[in-house]
């Protein structure tokens, strides 16, 4: 197959600001419609009582870290892939593909049947009080049962995004929530499935978005991802779990904040849990585009540093920092500013309002540094560079946020719970600015290396 593609031509010679806009504008469509999944579920089941939008809260993160092991398969693949298109190794690239492909399949088997058994356990430590406790289960058993569904699309999500085909991305997710938004109104309430029906037509939309991947890479992919492609030789299984691995621990530290966010909400009551978990899924909007920006910009800054083209790398940098930074300054806005508005689509209790309100206005500040952690993280990820990646991933959710909410409540109660994400966000910022001043001038040395070598190639001939 050629390299010379429309789409590794946008990566490597296209205006940065369009090429930007080009790559991640299709992934911020599809992880928005993504998103919807939970936004739709949260709609139609809070028309059900508090409880069982307590449970959806509570079930979150679980099948959030879930997900996040197939994000943690493709995000190492994709980070490799787009290097390896750089050096024009294609056949590394398909092979590489190809073993994330079925190792998102086996570990999917393995995740179900070990959910499964310990859900009970899971769901009381998420925090799941006893009028919870029932549709929690009903919800979650559903939606692990068919966990290999979400873990293989999302692994093809990135790997799609890898090779520059993010209109191929959004194509999937939006034709799996389409069906969700059809099906899960009439499965709640006209087969009167209840929060079980939510969860049903989750997996159905899955399933369809499972084919969808099936049969783009069967016909008309880039990459060749086949059975005879699987290689788990050891420098392809360094660079997937390099990059991997830090993603899979960010997606499990935000399952896990998340978690201890509910659980430190339901010790003031019900009314707190569904209140955060309605913020929750408000600012997983904000935050997927931000994703979604960064998932474009991920093989764009790969790519070129494969090809060792440093001047693009430093525009990228720039032009990334600045739109993101836009694009979370207004966002902080209009979530601060309607902020009674956007709890009311979700609930009609004044607590659950009032308490929410409350929280997206604390948050909204903390937001506007958001893109650069984003952007800075997604340079070390796509260089290959696991460890300053990794602290990034960790950070903001983890290493910043986890001993802020364990101990912040204890002292000033439920507004702990409620000032903790924005405290993480301002020391993870701090972290950030001083890991990307490192990152900034091993690109300009990495850029005098190849100068002098261009230039000694030159005097050569």
């Amino acid at each position: 197959m050629k390299t010379n593609s429309k789409s590794i031509k946008l990566m490597s010679e296209e205006k940065v600001s369009k090429a930007l806009l080009m790559l991640s504008i299709p992934i911020i469509i599809g992880m928005l419609v993504n998103a919807s999944y939970n936004v739709i579920d949260a709609y139609f089941i809070g028309a059900l009582g508090i409880s069982q939008i307590g449970a959806i809260s509570i079930t979150f993160p679980l099948t959030q870290g879930i997900n996040g092991l197939g994000i943690g398969i493709g995000a190492g693949a994709g980070s490799y892939i787009s290097r390896l298109l750089g050096k024009k190794d294609i056949e590394k690239a398909n092979r590489t593909a190809s073993t994330a492909v079925f190792s998102s399949i086996i570990t999917g088997i393995i995740v179900t049947v070990f959910t499964i058994i310990f859900l009970d356990k899971v769901l009381l430590a998420l925090g799941a009080t006893k009028t919870i406790m029932p549709f929690a289960k009903e919800y979650g058993m559903t939606c692990i049962s068919f966990c290999i569904l979400p873990l293989f699309n999302v692994t093809m999500n990135n790997i799609m995004v890898a090779q520059g085909e993010g209109k191929i991305s959004m194509a999937a997710m939006i034709i799996g929530a389409i069906v969700n938004t059809i099906l899960a109104p009439v499965l709640i309430f006209k087969l009167n499935l209840g929060i079980k029906g939510a969860a049903m037509a989750t997996v159905i939309a899955q399933a369809i978005t499972s084919s969808f991947y099936i049969w783009y890479i069967t016909s008309k992919s880039y990459l060749k991802i086949s059975i005879h492609n699987i290689s788990f030789k050891k420098d392809i299984c360094v660079e997937i779990l390099k990059v991997g691995i830090p993603t899979v621990l960010f997606n499990s530290l935000s399952s896990v904040s998340i978690g201890l966010i509910n659980l430190k909400a339901s010790t003031y009551g019900t009314c707190e849990v569904a209140a955060m978990g309605i913020v929750t899924r408000v600012f997983a909007i904000a935050t997927y585009i931000v994703f979604g920006y960064s998932k474009g910009l991920q093989p764009i800054a790969g790519y070129n540093y494969g090809a060792k083209n440093f001047n693009r790398l430093k525009e990228i940098m720039k032009v990334s920092i600045i739109q993101t930074t836009v694009f979370c300054i207004i966002a902080a806005i209009l979530m601060s500013v309607g902020s009674n508005e956007i709890m009311s689509i979700f609930s009609s209790d004044n607590s659950v309002k009032a308490t929410g309100s409350m929280v997206l206005r604390v948050n909204s500040i903390a937001f506007i540094t958001f893109g650069i952690q984003m952007v800075y993280a997604t340079f070390f990820l796509a260089f290959g560079k696991g460890r300053e990646g990794g602290i990034l991933s960790i950070c903001r959710q983890g290493i910043m946020f986890i001993p802020v909410i364990l101990i912040l409540p204890n002292i000033i109660g439920f507004n702990g719970v409620i000032y903790s994400q924005a405290i993480a966000d301002l020391l993870t910022t701090i972290l950030t600015v001083i890991l990307a001043v490192g990152l900034v001038k091993k690109i300009e040395v990495n850029q005098h290396e190849e100068n002098v070598k261009h230039d000694v190639r030159l005097s050569i001939e």
